[in-house]
């Protein structure tokens, strides 16, 4: 998802002139057009870029956005008695962002979640135990009933055989259920019960994101009992973060990059390049379509989702649109409500084998 410049593209000069545009554009497309072996999504992306540039006046509008994004603040003293710091674009390094503050009605699975419910363990290791409390009341019933009843020799015979074959059935029940158990009680001894692994993100007002995002996950997400949150992950064999945050319901799993970005519309497109305004996006990166891919390895069976959280760095509005896809940019409280939605689908199970595996790629614990 790295933000594409239509020059560079080309492979122009920022002043190149509109034959030498034309010129380019025909040389690239012989080679990257679908019939010659191209990807129709970088073919498209190509004809963009030639649209753009090759028309005066969407060139000119291309090159102000490009400008806004690559621009630092200005200071320039105004024409009056006094004067005012005035910021045309960029980031605003006194602008703090927050979060959002989310009405609990807006929140679809909020009300359709009890925090207090008892968390499944995954995998089941033993019978659960109604089905176990079931049998052990079934050959209890049997043996009362035998007791109270005189039987012939022939009855009593049939009895005793059936008894003592529900007793082995029970005896096996009983067994498997309380090591299931007891693996259980294991497991939340060994993690203390606890719901966030990792360490947020420092003070420092570069990480204001994380922290945020930090704070987005415990406020709403630990509200789902089998949600797990992590912090500062590793792919397999790094020893860098390179996930910023994850979290982890029965066999969900979200990996999430927090960004301080400037507002805008962000959008994905099909090939999953960021896009910002109706522009390929040249502000920042992500490497979060790789990271859900390693983990999908590293997890078979659990299904991944990425989503790249993105907080204003100046006074604007940040939006986003619903869509379909492994990596989507999201505004936190769509964030909340979306993911929440789908980890919601599941939220009272905790898979052991997906949470170690996670918890091990935790950076710093």
């Amino acid at each position: 998802m790295r933000g594409v410049d239509y020059y560079e593209l080309l492979g122009v000069r920022r002043d190149a002139t509109a034959s030498e545009i034309k010129s380019a554009y025909r040389t690239l497309a012989r080679t990257m057009h679908p019939d010659v072996g191209g990807t129709a999504g970088t073919f498209r992306l190509l004809q963009e870029a030639y649209e753009t540039l090759n028309d005066p006046v969407r060139r000119a509008s291309y090159d102000g956005a490009c400008q806004e994004e690559e621009s630092e603040p200005e200071h320039r003293p105004r024409p009056t008695a006094t004067r005012r710091r005035r910021r045309t674009f960029g980031d605003d390094p006194d602008y703090v962002p927050r979060l959002p503050r989310l009405r609990l009605d807006d929140i679809a699975w909020w009300d359709g979640v009890d925090p207090d419910a008892r968390i499944r363990y995954l995998p089941i290791t033993g019978p659960e135990r109604a089905p176990t409390l079931a049998l052990v009341g079934g050959w209890t019933l049997l043996l009362l009933a035998g007791l109270a009843v005189d039987l012939t020799a022939a009855l009593l015979a049939c009895w005793l055989g059936l008894l003592v074959a529900s007793g082995a059935v029970v005896v096996v029940m009983l067994r498997r259920h309380i090591r299931a158990h007891r693996a259980d009680r294991l497991f939340v001894a060994e993690h203390g019960g606890r719901r966030i692994f990792g360490q947020r993100a420092t003070t420092d007002p570069q990480n204001r994101a994380q922290q945020l995002t930090a704070e987005l996950c415990a406020k709403y997400l630990t509200r789902l009992p089998g949600a797990r949150v992590f912090h500062g992950l590793a792919w397999p064999g790094s020893v860098f973060e390179d996930v910023d945050h994850a979290v982890l319901c029965g066999r969900r799993l979200v990996l999430v990059e927090s960004k301080t970005w400037l507002p805008g519309h962000y959008t994905t497109d099909e090939d999953g390049t960021l896009w910002r305004n109706g522009h390929p996006f040249r502000g920042g990166t992500t490497r979060l379509v790789e990271g859900v891919e390693v983990f999908e390895e590293l997890l078979p069976g659990v299904e991944v989702r990425g989503a790249v959280l993105i907080y204003p760095s100046r006074s604007g509005e940040v939006t986003t649109v619903e869509q379909d896809g492994q990596v989507a940019p999201m505004t936190p409280a769509q964030f909340v409500r979306e993911i929440g939605s789908w980890l919601a689908e599941d939220p009272y199970s905790v898979d052991r084998e997906a949470f170690t595996t996670v918890l091990d790629q935790v950076v710093h614990d």
